[in-house]
């Protein structure tokens, strides 16, 4: 037993770094838990332990009287007095109850108890050592699953990191390396327990202020991460020295700060952006490559419309809406992304001026309104494209309706006709009022 328990106070001390003194007094509670077993409810029953040779002694403290009316309280004189010569009634006695049976039961309960102890008293020093370890990043290896969550190795203690804090692209085998950011240490009923995640916006927080010198040293901030793990993050940065470009910074020479970054988070996106206290201008670069049409800032509502180009309507909202709904976190406002109606009213105020000429010059009983914006639709966009189209043509347009192709085409020719009569006579105008002006005009050259 000696040796046994040498060895397990020379493995405690070594691998898990328990001290000798609290393995000494976790190897007591649990031999006199074994003790109480063999010999009974002896009077302040107590163990002493050697520590260093792992020796031990099962003590009771005994009154000594002329009649032993209590075995487990009371000693004879006889017995006293050999054991103390001189004792006297009253007087307390220390006697040796070490059990000659104290051998493998005893042993046994003794190094389960002690056991449970020790475990008691690691996982006292897992919190101690961790409790100020939240917010840090420690590395470790994939141990085991408990159903969908995964145990890391941490040397000597053990983290979990939940699945609600697992990154939903990332595959993990028993064996790999990885690097985890310390959510919480939580010191429960079954113990302390390290919360990882590699889920947490923090986690690339601390990447990049380990990667970054300047954010490490202050001379760049972090004013705010938005992140959809495992596919796209934002980092909004800034620096208050004018010569520091907190962008340049983060990304590195070639890139290759966020390289590192990009490659532990495993390919993920990670968009850097400058932080600006002129809103438009910040939403402007939260949502590049997209090109913005226009910004409108509701600060009561903390709300803010950006119109864009239909064409650049993929690129503001992004893949599932990620680059709008990352750029909302990251600003703290609901940013609302529409397309540019603008250009579309002003085709559609163009097609109704060339219908509303067609009716003018064609006359309302021959075309109204509604069928006018059809024409122009077509592609009749002017008067002059009567003259290039036959009936069939404006049928087609009309979906069929050969009786009004007709009468529309018979229209347009009389107005055409009409145009042409009197295009002469103003010619004719326009050549005598020019003549007029230059017999004007020759006086004051002369």
């Amino acid at each position: 037993m000696t040796s046994e328990i040498q060895a397990l106070f020379d493995y405690y001390e070594k691998e898990k770094g328990i001290a000798r003194d609290t393995m000494v007094e976790a190897l007591s509670t649990a031999l006199l838990s074994a003790a109480r077993k063999s010999v009974g409810p002896a009077r302040e029953l107590r163990v002493e332990i050697d520590p260093d040779k792992g020796n031990n002694k099962v003590i009771a403290t005994l009154i000594a009287r002329e009649e032993v009316t209590s075995p487990y309280d009371e000693i004879s004189m006889a017995t006293a007095q050999k054991i103390k010569p001189g004792a006297e009634p009253g007087d307390e006695i220390d006697v040796n109850l070490t059990p000659k049976d104290f051998g493998r039961i005893a042993a046994q309960t003794a190094k389960q108890t002690m056991m449970q102890q020790l475990r008691q008293a690691e996982k006292a020093m897992i919190y101690e050592e961790f409790k100020d370890r939240a917010g840090d990043i420690v590395g470790g290896t994939v141990r085991r699953f408990d159903k969908s969550d995964v145990m890391i190795d941490l040397g000597k203690f053990e983290g979990t990191m939940p699945s609600r804090e697992r990154v939903t692209t990332e595959e993990y085998n028993i064996g790999d390396r990885i690097r985890a950011y310390v959510v919480a240490v939580e010191n429960g009923a079954r113990g302390p327990e390290i919360i990882l995640s590699r889920s947490h916006p923090n986690f690339v927080r601390r990447l990049f202020e380990f990667e970054v010198s300047e954010i490490a040293d202050h001379t760049v901030e972090i004013r705010g991460i938005a992140r959809e793990p495992g596919f796209r993050t934002k980092i909004a940065v800034y620096s208050a020295d004018p010569k520091v470009d907190p962008v340049g910074a983060c990304v590195g020479l070639r890139g290759a700060r966020v390289k590192n970054i990009v490659r532990e988070l495993n390919n993920e996106k990670v968009d850097i952006i400058r932080w600006s206290e002129d809103i438009p201008e910040f939403v402007t670069d939260a949502l590049k490559p997209a090109v913005i049409r226009s910004i409108e800032v509701q600060e009561e509502e903390h709300r803010i419309r950006v119109t864009v180009d239909e064409e650049e309507l993929s690129k503001a909202i992004g893949r599932r809406g990620q680059n709008a709904r990352l750029t909302s976190r990251l600003l703290g406002w609901d940013v609302q992304i529409d397309k540019d109606e603008s250009q579309h009213e002003a085709f559609e105020q163009r097609v109704v001026d060339a219908a509303e000429e067609f009716v003018a010059h064609l006359g309302e009983g021959s075309l109204d309104l509604e069928t006018a914006i059809k024409l122009v639709k077509g592609g009749i966009v002017n008067l002059d494209f009567f003259s290039m189209v036959d009936a069939d043509d404006i049928g087609e347009i009309l979906d069929g309706d050969t009786e009004a192709a007709t009468r529309i085409h018979a229209a347009a020719k009389i107005a055409l006709a009409k145009i042409a009569e009197s295009a002469p006579a103003e010619g004719e105008g326009e050549s005598s009022g020019a003549a007029g002006t230059e017999s004007k005009g020759e006086p004051e050259s002369a």
